[in-house]
Formats: C-alpha cells, sequence, structure tokens
C-alpha cells in the first residue's frame, strides 16, 4: 500500500505543479512588465527633477537679475513677522481680530505672524497702514468693522 500511496502522492504533485505553472507563468511575465513600467517612470521622474533644477537655477538667475532698487524696496517696505505678533500683543487682539482689521483670514494672519508666509503688497500696505494707527483707533476700527 505504501507504494500506491506514494504513487499517488507524486501524481498529484505532478498535476499541481502542471496546473501552476501556468499561472506563474502569467504572475512572471505581468510582474516583469511592471518592473519595466516603474523603471520607465523613473525614468521620466528624473528627467523632470533635472528640468526643474534648470527652470529653478533660470529663475534665481532672472531674479538676481531684476532685484528691485533701493528705493523701489524703501517704498514698499519689508515685512517682519515678529513686529507683527508685537503689535498684535500690544492692541489686546486675537489673530482672528487682527485678520478681520486685515481684511484677511485668520490663518493668513498665522501664517504671517509665524513667518511661513509673506504677506502680499495688498495685505503688506494694509499691515503698513495698520501700524500707523494707533491703538485707541485701531480698536475703534475693529469694533465698526466687527458691528
Amino acid at each position: 500500500m505504501s507504494t500506491f500511496a506514494n504513487s499517488l502522492k507524486s501524481e498529484i504533485a505532478r498535476i499541481a505543479r502542471k496546473e501552476l505553472k501556468d499561472e506563474l507563468t502569467a504572475l512572471r511575465k505581468s510582474a516583469g512588465h511592471h518592473r519595466s513600467e516603474i523603471a520607465g517612470l523613473k525614468r521620466d521622474l528624473k528627467a523632470l527633477q533635472q528640468q526643474y533644477k534648470a527652470l529653478a537655477k533660470g529663475v534665481q538667475s532672472a531674479g538676481k537679475q531684476a532685484e528691485p532698487t533701493q528705493s523701489a524696496r524703501a517704498s514698499r517696505g519689508t515685512f517682519d513677522a515678529s513686529k507683527l505678533a508685537e503689535y498684535r500683543a500690544h492692541l489686546g487682539v486675537t489673530q482672528a481680530q487682527l485678520a478681520v482689521l486685515l481684511q484677511a483670514s485668520s490663518l493668513s494672519v498665522y501664517k504671517w505672524e509665524s513667518g511661513k508666509v509673506q504677506p502680499r503688497a495688498a495685505q503688506l500696505e494694509r499691515i503698513t497702514a495698520l501700524f500707523k494707527l494707533g491703538k485707541r483707533a485701531a480698536l475703534k476700527q475693529l469694533d465698526a468693522l466687527t458691528e
């Protein structure tokens, strides 16, 4: 009986290998196809990164050439995140209230104060105008805007 059991066992193994061979071939073929696609995508990514670096260098060099004059910088003003935070503390208002005064969102005020973002020219003008106001005038303007 052990010869019969061994024969049956070997026959089952042979049939299982035969059945799996077709499936494994298809899997190997698709895996190879996926690998070649991934390699192509990596090549494309590398080419795009090189283009990005070249463009960034071009923008930097163009930015250095077209840097504004000292008088243009002085008229536009410079922004200091810590000064905005100090002025808000001096007024005794929250970021949301300061946002109402500047006609901006409270998230924008947060990002300006943390130094993550520089305000645009229109907001920079509003901030400069706000710095020129006194505490009473700023609070009076805030009350008028919130009513």
